[in-house]
């Protein structure tokens, strides 16, 4: 049966129990004196900080001393007496204990004398300090939401200013240029061109450019082919409803072939034979022969049709039906290759190895020991750091495995996570050790030079991977370096590393003019693990709310609708989520301006029923319990008397 009684209530909860407010009053002095202490002792590092932040790093030490301590019994006693219980305590700590300590000492008949001295921020600074962080570093308000878009540029917006226009148009407040992918001269491009259109729109658009960082990834996997296959559209009964259509172009171009979703390379001497309607002959790999017809001619290429589904590889020739032709035969070529993959059970053994071509499991047979699938990754100095028992986790947390046996040359994984049937672990997936504490640098050799251009066109940095004070120092004085110390700078949150030095992360950061968070919940919900995500996303939004410093929602926000066109319905609930940050970012993807308008949308909705953690108590105009319907009060108003009741009536 479930205990209902309060964790504390005096025996006379009708009136003012001296000897409990008393008690209440020494733990509150007791509380301060932690915080004022915490203060004291951490007074070197809040030296450091920029004096225009020295409120908000005071204030996030209160916050963390006071967090030392189990509160939950305090805030129940102080609810019960009808004061602040201290739960919206984040941007004004000290103030909010003081104000409490004072409402006691006046009920208790005690003197008191105010202590703001002592106070670092009260109730309305701290939300305007917050609020001008958030200015500093993200631009101006949007005019009728509180929370900016972020939203991160495709490849294509270094050369297409019309997509770039229309998401400035649809509401992005910070376009985001991920340094991973890419190089300089695009990165470069999309900047210049974020610029031209928020000038035209007459609209301010910060550009947030994230060096990649030690980002841990699967080497190459043996095994790819270089294969297309291409199929006619069928019905259900299998008949062909359109032919397979695919581009022929010369073997040095790059250009598409208009109408054609794939396009191969052929001899430019047997391209210029062909002629509209041509027949070409040819074999495919299985030694099924096709015929293709050439549909149309371009500058580009041809687009030829097949009535049946072909897979093509190098060695299949084309051969011109038309006998008048000069050159009647070409090989193929540009033909993409098809990723190998590993195929991983649970139970599978898995060696990871420092370089080579990864390979599947080979079964034991007569003079044959069985081997292991093995596997390379991008960062081989990780692995004399990983010991026997941690756990692993490859491609965002799919398939786990735990360490097993660990050697100079390679480390033994067995697989303990993976679906029933197995999963396919592709190269360039990630790889998340959770239990290692990995000694690498925040910014690899290649971000030191990606930094020359981010100095050159962005507003701010994204620093990857942090996980100390050391790696946000070393990116302000590489900055300082480049003559850009103005720049702002996000700390991505994106390990457990990261997550537990977050609080001297901050402190760190407010050396400089203007920082911020983001909440890489990808990453971070793999390393921290998927059911402790929700309650690590809300310490960090804490944390940074008592350092007035502004966050960034990120990861999958309305990622279906971004990449199908249709949301699903936990997404939605997430994206409204986001309305406790100071900015949400938004994936690419080919729906992206239907999800900024949804998330637009979703963000005016909310911001008047909450603001950080506090709800808003806004007029819920949904329900009148025990009123009338004021539609039919409207209508019975406007409805005419009937004719016969109306001679009655006279």
């Amino acid at each position: 049966m479930k205990d209902d009684t309060p964790l504390w209530a005096p025996d006379t909860p009708g009136a003012w129990d001296a000897d409990a407010g008393g008690a209440l009053i020494r733990d509150l002095w007791t509380l301060r004196a932690a915080m004022i202490e915490r203060e004291a002792q951490l007074e070197p590092q809040l030296r450091e900080v920029d004096p225009a932040h020295r409120p908000s790093a005071v204030n996030l030490v209160h916050y963390l001393a006071m967090r030392q301590i189990d509160l939950r019994q305090l805030q129940d006693r102080l609810a019960w007496v009808g004061v602040s219980s201290l739960g919206r305590a984040e941007t004004h700590v000290l103030a909010n204990v003081d104000k409490v300590l004072g409402i006691l000492h006046r009920i208790a008949g005690r003197a008191w004398s105010p202590l703001s001295r002592d106070e670092p921020a009260g109730f309305m600074r701290g939300t305007t300090l917050l609020q001008h962080n958030a200015q500093a570093l993200f631009g101006p308000m949007p005019d009728k939401r509180r929370v900016r878009m972020m939203v991160t540029l495709p490849s294509e917006a270094a050369s297409d200013e019309g997509l770039v226009a229309s998401l400035v148009a649809n509401g992005m407040d910070v376009a985001r240029i991920n340094c991973a992918h890419d190089g300089p001269q695009q990165w470069a491009a999309m900047a210049a061109s974020v610029r031209r259109a928020a000038a035209r729109a007459q609209r301010s658009v910060r550009v947030l450019m994230d060096v990649a960082g030690p980002k841990l990834r699967t080497g190459p996997i043996d095994g790819g082919a270089q294969v297309v296959k291409i199929k006619p559209q069928r019905d259900v009964f299998g008949h062909t409803v359109a032919a397979s259509r695919f581009g022929l172009r010369a073997m040095a171009s790059t250009l598409p072939v208009p109408g054609a979703a794939v396009a191969l390379g052929v001899d430019a001497a047997w391209l210029a034979n062909v002629r509209l309607h041509d027949r070409i002959d040819l074999a495919d790999a299985r030694g099924a022969r096709r015929r293709l017809v050439v549909v149309e001619c371009t500058d580009q290429g041809l687009l030829v049709e097949c009535e049946r589904t072909l897979y093509l590889t190098p060695d299949c020739t084309l051969r011109l039906h038309r006998a008048s032709a000069t050159v009647r035969e070409t090989g193929l070529g540009q033909i993409p290759e098809v990723p190998g993959h590993l195929h991983l059970s649970r139970g599978d053994r898995l060696d990871l190895v420092p370089q080579g071509l990864g390979h599947g499991a080979l079964p034991g047979g007569r003079g044959r020991k069985p081997r292991n699938a093995t596997l390379s990754c991008t960062l081989p100095e990780v692995l004399p750091q990983i010991r026997t028992g941690q756990r692993i986790w490859f491609d965002d947390g799919h398939i786990g495995g735990v360490v097993r046996r660990c050697s100079a040359g390679k480390v033994q994984v067995e697989i303990t996570d993976a679906r029933d049937g197995g999963d396919k672990l592709a190269a360039d997936k990630g790889i998340n050790l959770p239990d290692t504490a990995l000694d690498l640098p925040a910014l690899t050799t290649q971000d030191l030079q990606d930094l020359a251009t981010v100095a050159q066109h962005a507003d701010i940095v994204g620093l990857s991977f942090a996980q100390s004070a050391a790696d946000v120092q070393a990116l302000r004085q590489r900055l300082v370096e480049l003559g850009a110390p103005h720049l702002g700078l996000i700390l991505k949150v994106e390990t457990r590393r990261g997550f537990e030095h977050l609080p001297e992360m901050l402190l760190a950061a407010m050396a400089g003019s203007a920082a911020g968070v983001m909440i890489a919940r990808g990453d971070l919900a793999v390393e921290c693990g998927y059911e402790r995500m929700a309650e690590v996303q809300e310490e960090i939004l804490w944390a940074c709310e008592a350092a007035h410093m502004p966050v960034v929602w990120a990861t999958q926000v309305l990622e279906t609708l971004a990449k199908t066109g249709r949301p699903s319905r936990a997404e939605i609930t997430d994206a409204a989520m986001g309305g406790r940050a100071e900015c949400v970012m938004l994936n690419k993807g080919p729906h992206i301006l239907d999800a900024m308008r949804t998330l637009d949308d979703i963000l005016q909705r909310m911001q008047s029923h909450q603001s950080k953690k506090r709800p808003l108590l806004r007029a819920l105009k949904a329900w009148n319990l025990g009123a009338a319907d004021p539609a039919v009060q409207a209508g019975r108003r406007r409805r005419p008397m009937p004719r016969k009741a109306a001679t009655k009536a006279r």
